[in-house]
């Protein structure tokens, strides 16, 4: 299909005579079983959908190799026919291959295969692999056990086996493939969404968001990024918010993590625009600030003094620790002081969002006791925390040592000065990918957020096996890692949303839609192009979707954008000069509808009102 076609497509399916959306209300029905104490959603059910393989060959009489072209958390389901009693079927599953066509028995670490032996009956009938007792943890009974795997082996089969016979009974919560779309000049980024946007689908397996097969169970971190993934792939609300409750809750060891929870009710109310969850938990939420550990300088530690026990029954949690990056040989060296300067970059961004949300919530007090805090921690984040002399954040307190980590997740946060920013960006950019999967979503917002988008896109797609391009074209995996490969985590599992970073950041930053206001009452488009000659997508919000696609060559730029009722749009256009700004061929300022709000960082803004544009401008003469 012709880009341009594929454009109008998305304008045709996503806004023409729209007016609900993808992103439906949550149901006001707290659920009270099991370990939900509290919480303001209901989740959907989890469903099963039995996926046809791709590829079914006959290796030798009764052997069978099939392909399904890409891993789920499944069942298998087979049709056989016995003609005598006493057959057996042998049956492997697995992520990976130790050869062509074979299924890898040993893969090691936490990668899975397994190999059942299944009795027949006479005359034909339908068998389910049974998976093991660990692959039913989390799961509804009407689903049952899954297992992630995308090749079978069959051995003994008794009867020919076609594509029919064979069923891959994928478990994953409701999913609208086509919600969330993306496709750009670029193979390989393209390549990469489908990855990341199956990762988001296939680890909803069990309706938590979850950090991978290994243990099955929700973390702040892998949840976040989680989260944003999955309102760019869905326009869903109810899986984040019930992951997001169960973690307040229920909450894990690092000391990051416990602010995330922050971070997290700061995006819920962004996306949706609904105060219920933050209401429900907002004493919650000030306490998982950690602004009682702070310091008379506002800084905080987690060791000196230890650790209070009142602090960890305020966040639910009887001890915790800073981890900067995981696994610890992913953190560039970082110095783990007492003061550690990326536990202080989230407790000042957990703040300024405590903050917000407290003006939310119409409680002003709060908002200036967090705005108070948040200055003095800031203040003293860049005055104790940075090396005058090179302009860099050091590691923490008392350390010489400028890491990777102690100066991105500043910069992602907003957090550095002016004067310090092309600094701390240029010495972000020589470190490279010099941090885990986790960590490469903030090293792409803050690259992404300074001016750093092409050199972002090369990280993205790079050759080593840093890379998002390596994940798929040189360890074969469909389903995102849980690092960048198993010699850096032996243990690793190859199901990690934490590690599908791309799924929000292609269409966040590279097409540059997000909300502007909560509820996207007020939509921001402001794409970072890189080198692109074009991309294009569709963003599911609670008003309707958005649909964007630009064009850039050496000396023009041209975006299309459609804005869905009931909301406005502040479009950021590059270009070297505002006065070249068209609207379907038009000079902009004669367009009804529009209206110049600035000129800013190499860009004309815009505030638009619904419906369709195709903007034009002059990037050089």
């Amino acid at each position: 299909m012709k880009p341009s076609l594929k454009f109008a497509r998305l304008i045709l399916t996503g806004l023409i005579g729209l007016t609900g959306a993808a992103f439906a209300a949550d149901p006001v029905k707290p659920q009270t079983s099991g370990s939900r104490e509290r919480g303001t959603v209901t989740r959907l059910a989890v469903v099963q959908e039995k996926i046809a393989p791709k590829e079914v060959v006959e290796i030798a009489a009764g052997h069978y190799f099939v392909d399904f072209g890409k891993a789920a958390f499944a069942g298998l389901e087979l049709d056989v026919t016995s003609d005598k009693p006493g057959q057996s079927l042998v049956v492997h599953l697995g992520e990976t291959l130790s050869a062509p066509r074979k299924v890898h028995r040993a893969p090691g670490g936490s990668v899975r295969s397994l190999t059942a032996t299944i009795p027949l009956k006479e005359g034909r009938q339908t068998v389910n692999v049974p998976l093991t007792p660990k692959d039913a943890r989390l799961m509804q009974p009407d689903v049952g056990a899954v297992m992630p795997f995308r090749y079978v082996e069959i051995e003994n089969a008794p009867s020919r086996l076609t594509a029919r016979d064979v069923r891959q009974l994928a478990a994953h919560y409701p999913f609208d493939e086509q919600a969330g779309q993306f496709s750009c000049s670029d193979p390989k980024l393209n390549a990469i969404w489908e990855m990341c946007k199956h990762t988001m689908k296939a680890t909803s397996f069990g309706g938590v968001f979850v950090d991978g097969d290994r243990e099955r169970r929700p973390y702040e971190a892998d949840a976040y990024i989680n989260q944003l993934g999955w309102y760019y792939c869905t326009g869903d609300s109810t899986l984040p918010r019930y992951t997001h409750e169960n973690l307040i809750l229920h909450p894990t060891w690092p000391t990051e993590w416990i602010m995330f929870s922050v971070l997290m009710a700061w995006e819920d109310y962004r996306f949706t625009g609904d105060t219920r969850s933050l209401r429900e938990f907002y004493e919650d939420l000030k306490a998982k600030t950690l602004l009682a550990l702070a310091r008379p300088d506002g800084l905080i530690s987690t060791v000196v003094p230890p650790f209070p026990k009142e602090v960890g029954d305020a966040i639910h949690i009887k001890s915790i620790r800073d981890i900067v990056d995981w696994p610890g040989g992913e953190r560039d060296g970082c110095e783990m002081k007492p003061v550690n300067t990326v536990v202080n970059a989230f407790h000042c961004l957990a703040l300024r969002r405590m903050a917000e949300l407290s003006d939310a919530l119409g409680k002003p007090e709060d908002a200036i006791l967090f705005r108070t805090a948040y200055g003095r921690a800031l203040q003293s984040l860049n005055g104790k925390l940075a090396d005058p002399a090179t302009g860099l954040y050091v590691d923490g307190e008392g350390s010489k040592h400028s890491s990777l980590h102690a100066n991105m997740f500043p910069l992602a946060f907003g957090l550095v000065p002016l004067d310090r920013v092309e600094k701390v960006t240029a010495f972000v950019k020589s470190r490279g990918m010099a941090c885990s999967v986790y960590g490469a979503q903030f090293l792409m917002d803050a690259l992404f957020d300074h001016g750093e988008s092409a050199y972002a896109l090369g990280l993205m797609t790079a050759d080593g096996n840093r890379s998002w391009t390596h994940m798929i074209e040189r360890v074969g995996t469909t389903i995102a890692l849980e690092a960048w490969d198993t010699k850096y985590k032996s243990n690793q599992d190859w199901n990690h949303a934490w590690g599908a970073a791309p799924a929000n950041v292609l269409p966040r930053k590279v097409l540059g839609v997000e909300p502007l206001e909560p509820g996207y009452s007020k939509i921001l488009i402001r794409p970072h192009p890189g080198d692109l000659a074009w991309a294009e997508g569709r963003v599911p919000t609670p008003r309707g979707p958005v649909a964007v696609r630009f064009e850039k060559n050496k000396k023009t730029f041209t975006l299309k954008v459609g804005i869905p009722p009931k909301t406005t749009a502040a479009i950021s256009i590059p270009t070297s000069n505002a006065r070249s700004v068209t609207e379907s061929g038009n000079p902009v300022g004669n367009v009804k509808g529009v209206k110049f709000l600035r000129m800013e960082n190499g860009a004309a803004s815009y505030e638009v009102e619904p419906g369709t544009y195709q903007f034009g401008s002059v990037l050089s003469k």
